[in-house]
């Protein structure tokens, strides 16, 4: 079973040639991870000074591995040796088997960006799309191989989050799903299957429900930032990396959790609109690390070191909990 990429039939095995699509937060670290997995990646963005960065970027991520004593010296020079660059979108994806779009969440872009890869490439070729808020299904209307075209959902980063979200649209051909999923586990991935197209999937609904919750309880003053972050990190954040939040539904009780359900939900935040805090702070520029200041504040000395202290805390973890 198979379709022909020139001479070969795709078995995902084999896929060796890939090309990402947007060099930027997320592209680059999947262009990492498929190049460590000992693909031949195409690097594609609008101008090269954002392949540049991307690049360093890489480097920067690749010496981690090596000063924490996980990967020798030749982990670097050999992955950043299978990326090549271009701002040229045909020359990227031409003789791509696999294609990996991570673009800004614009419907028009992406659709436009997808007709493009359609007509320069083969009726084998797989084309995914890192979108988490659009519908697959839409991007894919305009394409002729729209069998061909599936959503796989990354998390940042992505050279170290194990989990991708997989979603069909109604067009995606079970070939096409199954394909995936396999090269993704052999890229070292878990793959999960989001069954259908949902607003926000899978995580980010959990995770936004979430944090809809913790700024209703910033406004109340239950907390400050600082507590609300040690609190989770510190107890549900650390037990759920071990055991999903079902499992441990199940261990405390099921009878239990739904007494708290029953006693706790009235009291939860409802808002149907980012709340006024949350607007404030966006009005104010307080947008997080980029600005130097969101919840917390960052210098700029100090900006690099948060991103590399949460990237050590990561490594450390995930081999504990994968072994990879």
């Amino acid at each position: 079973m198979g379709q022909e990429i020139g001479n070969k039939e795709l078995n995902p095995m084999i896929i060796e040639r890939v090309a990402v699509i947007g060099a930027g937060i997320m592209g680059h670290g999947i262009a990492q991870v498929f190049a460590r997995k000992k693909c031949s990646v195409v690097l594609h963005d609008i101008r090269d000074d954002l392949l540049r960065s991307a690049l360093e970027n890489i480097r920067s991520s690749l010496r981690l591995y090596v000063e924490l004593g996980l990967e020798n010296e030749t982990i670097v020079d050999d992955v950043l040796s299978r990326i090549t660059t271009t701002t040229n979108l045909r020359d990227a994806v031409v003789d791509a088997e696999f294609i990996t779009e991570a673009v800004p969440e614009n419907l028009k872009l992406k659709v436009e960006l997808f007709k493009e890869i359609d007509s320069a490439t083969n009726d084998g070729v797989i084309m995914a799309s890192n979108t988490s808020t659009l519908s697959i299904t839409e991007i894919g209307k305009s394409i002729k191989k729209s069998d061909r075209l599936i959503m796989t959902h990354w998390f940042n980063p992505p050279y170290l989050i194990p989990v991708i979200e997989v979603v069909k649209g109604e067009a995606t051909s079970n070939e096409t799903f199954t394909l995936t999923f396999k090269f993704l586990k052999k890229m070292g991935k878990e793959p999960v299957h989001v069954l259908k197209q949902t607003p926000g999937l899978l995580v980010n609904r959990i995770q936004t429900a979430m944090f809809r919750e913790i700024i209703g309880l910033l406004e109340e003053g239950v907390a400050t930032p600082e507590n609300i972050d040690k609190a989770v990190s510190g107890s549900f954040g650390i037990r759920l990396a071990a055991i999903g939040p079902l499992a441990t539904v199940d261990l405390a009780g099921v009878d239990l959790w739904y007494t708290g359900a029953k006693n706790l939900y009235p009291f939860f935040d409802t808002s149907q609109e980012p709340q006024k805090l949350l607007a404030d702070m966006v009005e104010k520029g307080f947008h997080g690390i980029k600005t130097g200041k969101g919840f917390f504040e960052y210098s700029v000395e100090g900006k690099a070191n948060v991103i590399m202290e949460r990237d050590v805390k990561l490594l450390k973890l995930l081999k504990i909990l994968y072994e990879k």
